[in-house]
């Protein structure tokens, strides 16, 4: 198939389904649980540190 009529084809694909819209699910919202996940790495930090003391 040559490039002029994949062109078209697509074209008209593009025309023919003009009167849909796109089946794509809007953005999601970021949330901000920055606090959240700051506090979970610290602990997770902490906890790291204090295994890796108890064992020296």
């Amino acid at each position: 198939m040559m490039a002029a009529e994949m062109n078209r084809l697509e074209q008209a694909a593009r025309v023919s389904m003009s009167g849909f819209q796109d089946a794509e699910p809007p953005p999601a919202r970021r949330s901000s649980h920055l606090p959240l996940r700051l506090g979970a790495i610290a602990l997770l930090a902490v906890t790291a540190l204090t295994a890796a003391w108890q064992l020296f």
